[in-house]
């Protein structure tokens, strides 16, 4: 018998809005100038927010921080295409989603803090508790998604994680699961090209990431994750598939981890400071204030009024933080379950 070609795959690259903020029209999702304004904020609250952890970091008056310098395209984007009925399942370098759906500040800096009390979402927001096992949580919304389709919630699950995640045994199980029911979620990997000290060469041999997908049988995509509109429509075009019943989407979204891994890191000793200078140039926000800059509506101005805004936002988050009572023993028990076992309860009292 002759040899039957199976299977072919072709994986498509998104991109909008290339360095130097020129924009191929065809692509350009549906956004009014207050929309793209709004983005440009909620990245520079992003940065602004991340600048000033890593000073608290550095002068001992907050924990270990995972930067994400670099990355806020992705993030923003993405989280402006949610609806708010959709689900969010974060990593730990997901601070830019959490700002942007409205996450309060001076919880984001008491979690990172080491108050866990932090991680108590607002009841207006559907945002699961931060994860810092590596891709542990793909699992888990996969499980919601699976519970949504059988409530008919009009919910989509979205999991975000690192190129890291995918050489994770929970990756492809959740991949696979999602693929076999076709379930509404959207996976949303930050191809940051490193996984702490691992190059992405030293994951997979794969030509991308977004491939995985079509072994478990759904769509992959590779966006330029530093183009906040290739981002934000590859994420509205999944969701959409995903609520109207058409399955799991794969995002790659190409970016780079600009600063260290965490503030205990040190990837000087790991990668080269012409690899670093060379992503530098691709600055996501610099990128949108050149594509705004040539419609009218930035100038060194209004940066700087912005800036200066949001600094004052940011800082008064860090002394209502530092203003909060300590966390009582209790607190460590009262928000694990539902409800204490008579284990938890006997402990509470001893403590």
């Amino acid at each position: 018998m002759p040899e039957v070609l199976l299977s072919t795959f072709a994986i498509k690259r998104l991109e909008i809005l290339d360095v130097e903020g020129n924009l191929d029209e065809v692509l350009m999702p549906l956004l009014d100038d207050s929309r793209i304004l709004a983005m440009y904020e909620s990245m520079l609250l992003a940065r602004t927010f991340d600048e000033r952890a890593l000073a608290l970091q550095r002068e001992g008056r907050m924990g270990t921080y995972p930067q994400l310098l670099g990355q806020e395209a992705t993030q923003v984007g993405s989280a402006f295409a949610l609806d708010p009925c959709d689900w969010v399942f974060p990593s730990f370098r997901e601070t830019g989603v959490h700002l942007t759906l409205g996450y309060p500040i001076v919880q984001l800096f008491q979690y990172w803090s080491g108050d866990e009390r932090g991680l108590i979402t607002p009841d207006h927001l559907n945002i699961f508790p931060v994860c810092v096992s590596v891709g542990s949580h793909i699992p888990h919304a996969v499980g919601a998604a699976m519970a949504a389709r059988y409530r008919r919630d009009p919910a989509v699950m979205v999991a975000y994680f690192g190129d890291g995640a995918t050489s994770k045994g929970d990756f492809h199980e959740g991949f696979n699961m999602a693929g076999v029911f076709r379930l509404p979620v959207v996976f949303i990997c930050q191809n940051n090209q490193w996984a702490i000290s691992v190059p992405l060469s030293g994951q997979t041999a794969a030509d991308t990431l977004a491939q995985k997908a079509v072994a478990y049988g759904f769509e992959g995509v590779q966006v330029d994750g530093n183009d906040v509109f290739a981002v934000y429509r590859a994420t509205l075009d999944a969701l959409e598939k995903a609520r109207s019943g058409g399955g799991p989407t794969f995002i790659e979204c190409l970016t780079y981890r600009m600063a260290n891994h965490t503030t205990s890191d040190d990837a000087a000793r790991y990668r080269s400071s012409e690899e670093v200078e060379s992503w530098r140039l691709r600055d996501p926000l610099l990128r949108l204030e050149r594509f705004l800059a040539n419609k009218g509506l930035w100038s060194e101005d209004v940066g700087i009024e912005m800036k200066t805004r949001i600094t004052a936002t940011v800082d008064a988050a860090v002394e209502a933080m530092e203003a909060l009572p300590p966390a009582v023993a209790a607190d460590l028990f009262n928000h694990t379950l539902a409800h204490l076992t008579p284990r938890q309860a006997s402990q509470i009292r001893e403590v």
